[in-house]
């Protein structure tokens, strides 16, 4: 609303040198893995992908950027070892919750081979997915959460084809039933514990930190547990200690409190004869989605670097002092690995505005509130702003009581609606001129635009709608342009909650986006970045909206790009069928009805083939906008 003017998106904050503007406008992408290339045109690949078939929204996969995530993790941990002197090793595991794709699970162990890079397993299904990859003979395979028999049964057996597989005790009686199927078995298992930490840490996810947490042994719990061990012969099993940090841990000093704790565990276990070779930290190393550089909910005051580094000092110190070899230490930093490799890309494909660039004029017979707020414009000016939307919100909301009680009719009602819109348009012109944040401009980004663009934020952004996740959302066009309006981004579902109404600019969290007038016959896309953690996986069927089409990326180190692997997005009919509808009874049942038409002559048998033809062409369709 009104003109913005010199916008800052914060790309050089938040695009952690894997997004960049081009001299055209359009947004590129930088490949990590080969510095001096030149970067692609995202317009241009969705294009291309276009061409191919492939259309928007998309979810992005670039292959170069998760071969980064894991690499630069595997690099900081090994550089800081050397530094420090540490005299362990460091042993990664992807915690397969995170994004269970199978083209990023397979990708990460591909890459992650060389690194002894591992996987972590929370349920039945993902340990059946760990034990379908070549995992290299010294990576792990870590089973976290709730077991059944079944489930420990394949962790134990594993070991016998090489997995080193540890099953990690979440309680007391999971004991039990890992002592009882070992006995079964006649094999030891590789046991690990989870231990409850009694430092919380802030953030998002600080709950799943601290006693309070939901898995792990307190205590008292564990000094129980290493009696039972001893009582049944299998002390020399527990090879692990778990002690999960939290999750998108945002200050750095968190992380050091956190690990020392887990430390004097570590050592008073093996005091009292755990054989532990394993510290795993679990997760906590956070992504900076917003480029603050500041210990938010949705950004992180270190670098990966950092991270490495207060981790392996504290557990050197830690260790040292204890008199205590090193021990390998083990993470589980899924969101680092793979949040930044993925992308939504979407089309606008309408858009609602709320000014009006006519200046409203005055009638014989007007009310005099009417007259009243058409003047505002005349004393409008830098001293005076915050007094004249004051009263431009006064005498709206007057008329619309008058309105209500029947004094005004529906015309006059649309003129008064009409010339608030334009005194608002005004308004903005003169506060976007000012210097500086203010809270009127807070103010104003409550009447922004709606711009209608083709995604579904249930399927594609769960934790935006869920917890308010900030990730990063830019046009991706035009950015050599002054954008003239601000937006909020609402989805294609029939929700009021499906709109993305938080976004990062370069001074800080905006109500709306600034973006730039639609042109007839011309693509307006939106990016929103780093999505490759959890809202891959987390999605669901909101007005039946299936999958996007996701298509994975290699850039080629010239400027273009290569289709490593394309996943079609959900059909009707498929979407259809996880709901429990059978698609050909639907087809069976509107064919009857159909016909029964046909009976009656109210539809003619040319009439009937088209319309059965429109409902099998929409069965086979993609759910969104075509």
């Amino acid at each position: 609303m009104g003109a913005v003017q010199d916008i800052d998106y914060g790309i050089d904050a938040w695009g952690h040198d894997l997004v960049t503007v081009l001299p055209d406008g359009n947004v590129g992408l930088r490949d990590p893995l080969a510095p001096g290339s030149p970067p692609v045109a995202l317009p241009m690949i969705v294009e291309d992908l276009r061409a191919r078939g492939i259309g928007t929204p998309i979810q992005l996969r670039v292959q170069s950027f998760l071969d980064y995530g894991l690499n630069r993790l595997c690099d900081a941990f090994d550089a800081t070892m050397a530094e420090v002197g540490y005299k362990g090793a460091y042993r990664g595991v992807f915690p397969i919750k995170v994004n269970q794709q199978h083209e990023v699970v397979s990708r990460i162990v591909e890459v992650g081979r060389a690194r002894g890079y591992g996987l972590e397993a929370g349920s039945k299904p993902e340990l059946i997915v760990a034990l379908a990859q070549p995992l290299a003979e010294e990576s792990l395979i870590i089973c976290n959460g709730t077991k059944d028999d079944e489930f420990i049964r394949l962790a134990i057996l594993s070991r016998k084809l090489g997995f080193r597989t540890v099953i990690v005790l979440e309680s007391l009686n999971e004991f039990e039933i890992v002592r009882r199927v070992a006995e079964e078995l006649d094999t030891k298992p590789l046991l690990g514990v989870r231990v409850k930490l009694t430092q919380s840490v802030g953030g998002k996810w600080e709950a799943s930190s601290g006693d309070r947490s939901i898995f792990g042994l307190g205590t008292y719990e564990l000094v129980q547990l290493i009696d039972r061990l001893e009582d049944s012969g299998l002390m020399d099993c527990l090879v692990l200690q778990h002690s999960h940090l939290g999750s998108q841990v945002p200050n750095v000093i968190d992380v050091r409190r956190t690990a020392t704790e887990a430390c004097r565990f570590f050592t008073e276990l093996r005091r009292l004869g755990a054989p532990l070779t394993y510290m795993d930290l679990g997760g906590g190393l956070g992504i900076d989605y917003t480029g603050e550089k500041r210990p938010t909910e949705n950004s992180v005051n270190y670098s990966v670097e950092e991270y490495c580094f207060a981790v392996v000092e504290t557990v050197a110190h830690a260790m040292d002092d204890a008199g205590e070899a090193h021990p390998t230490i083990v993470t589980e930093s899924g969101r680092f690995v793979v949040a930044l490799s993925s992308m939504l890309i979407f089309d606008v494909l309408d858009a609602t505005l709320y000014d009006v660039p006519d200046k409203p004029v005055a009638r014989d017979g007007d009310h005099h509130l009417l007259t009243d707020m058409m003047a505002i414009e005349s004393y409008l000016d830098g001293n005076r702003v915050q007094e004249c939307f004051n009263d431009a919100v006064y005498y709206r909301d007057e008329l619309r009581a008058l309105f209500r009680r029947g004094v005004l009719d529906l015309r006059q009602m649309g003129r008064a609606e009409r010339t608030f819109l334009y005194t608002l348009s005004r308004i903005s012109e003169v506060e976007r001129a000012q210097e500086g944040a203010s809270e009127l401009r807070d103010q104003l980004e409550n009447y922004v635009d709606y711009y209608h663009c083709n995604f579904s934020m249930f399927q594609s952004l769960p934790d935006v709608w869920a917890i308010d996740q900030i990730h990063p959302v830019i046009p991706l066009q035009r950015l050599n342009e002054a954008p003239t309006r601000r937006a909020v981004l609402t989805d294609i579902t029939c929700d009021s909650d499906g709109k993305i109404k938080r976004f990062v600019l370069g001074d800080g969290m905006h109500k709306a986006l600034p973006v730039h007038d639609l042109r007839d016959g011309e693509d307006y896309l939106i990016g929103v970045f780093f999505v490759g953690a959890y809202q891959e996986t987390l999605g669901d069927l909101h007005n039946l909206f299936g999958d996007a089409n996701v298509v994975t990326i290699a850039l080629d180190g010239e400027g273009g790009f290569t289709v490593e692997h394309e996943v079609e997005g959900d059909s009707i009919a498929e979407v259809l069928s996880y709901v429990e509808y059978d698609p050909q009874d639907c087809l069976a049942a509107f064919r009857k009805r159909v016909d029964q038409a046909v009976a009656k002559r109210d539809v003619t048998s040319q009439e009937r083939r088209t319309l059965i033809s429109a409902y099998k062409d929409s069965l086979s369709g993609y759910t969104y906008f075509e």
